[in-house]
């Protein structure tokens, strides 16, 4: 049996701002997704940190994840992730401590310790210099454990006994060899990261130390992956994604284009290399295509957990997109191992 069918299956939205659309469609259209991912038996739905940027909806993620959570019954939400040098762990930890006592047990804390923006852009956020190097990442996520824990000197309220279950996020081996450390899980970005996916999972594994959270490892890796009903069609809809990509490549990122936007943009050679060499890595397909790429991903990384992501114009193609990968993975509600409440 493959392992894409016993294995947690989740997902990574951007909430994306489509050309012609606005950000209230976009985030209505991600509380819909999470409808629909739920329907269908996905573990959980986070929602990724980034500023700055036309095309993404999802910039402060504890106010949507407060909102998602009002919205569904079941599936857990989270960040992927709060990036850490952009808050003081002060309000963090009362921002998910309060989500995590309004809906206790479905709350996920993905931290990341990059800003995840340009450095103009984190400097607005924090309105200091100081705290913007990850170099300080170490305390400030000790700082943000202790106000959960009740052992800071101030008093995160609630944040203290309403501790939602917190996972290192990465793209190289630093936070691999921290989440090892603390024996927490781990979420690697393979999606634009993939040549880092292994040598980090490795890192994670060998430093691993059991804690009162986890007595063993649990990675779990996130992919870029759109399913249609053919191999072509599910290319002509991921092509809005590599355009963006370009345009964020050349500083002038927009709101994602349509799939006749992108096909007819007039790409570079140098262009066209930088896309050959992104979506190397993406699994695009129909169904049997896509099968065969995600039990390859996860025959080479013996992922715990799949966490995909979908950039993709059409709001209908998008549902189709995870409507197929369920399908594929067989996907009933509650399957697999789970990581101490996750």
């Amino acid at each position: 049996m493959s392992r894409l069918s016993e294995i947690p299956l989740s997902v990574l939205d951007l909430a994306p701002i489509t050309s012609g659309s606005d950000a209230t469609t976009a985030l209505r259209h991600a509380r819909e997704l999470a409808q629909h991912a739920e329907r269908l038996g996905y573990q959980r739905i986070w929602y990724a940190e980034h500023h700055n940027m036309p095309g993404i909806a999802s910039s402060a993620p504890a106010v949507l994840i407060g909102h998602v959570a009002d919205s569904t019954e079941t599936i857990r939400v989270g960040s992927g992730g709060v990036m850490l040098p952009n808050h003081p762990p002060l309000v963090v930890a009362e921002q998910f401590g309060l989500l995590e006592a309004l809906h206790p047990g479905r709350i996920d804390l993905g931290i990341g310790r990059a800003p995840g923006t340009d450095q103009k852009t984190a400097r607005a956020l924090r309105r200091t210099e100081a705290g913007l190097s990850a170099e300080n990442f170490p305390q400030e996520l000790t700082e943000l454990i202790q106000y959960f824990e009740g052992t800071a000197e101030l008093n995160a309220v609630p944040a203290a006994g309403n501790k939602p279950p917190i996972w290192l996020l990465g793209s190289s081996g630093y936070s691999a060899q921290a989440a090892g450390l603390l024996g927490l899980p781990f979420a690697f970005a393979h999606h634009f990261s993939a040549q880092n996916t292994l040598p980090a999972l490795a890192l994670y594994r060998r430093h691993f130390r059991p804690s009162e959270v986890l007595d063993q490892p649990y990675a779990m890796v996130c992919a870029s992956v759109v399913v249609a009903d053919t191999d072509e069609q599910a290319r002509f809809i991921a092509g809005p994604g590599a355009l963006s990509f370009v345009k964020l490549r050349q500083g002038r990122p927009e709101p994602l284009a349509t799939p006749q936007e992108a096909a007819d943009y007039p790409y570079t050679e140098i262009d066209r290399l930088v896309i050959e060499d992104r979506m190397a890595n993406q699994i695009i397909g129909s169904p049997s295509t896509v099968r065969s790429g995600l039990d390859e991903l996860l025959e080479s990384t013996a992922a715990d957990e799949l966490m995909v992501t979908a950039i993709v114009h059409g709001h209908d193609d998008r549902l189709r997109s995870f409507e197929l990968l369920s399908e594929i993975a067989e996907r009933t509600p509650s399957l697999g191992r789970s990581a101490a409440r996750t």
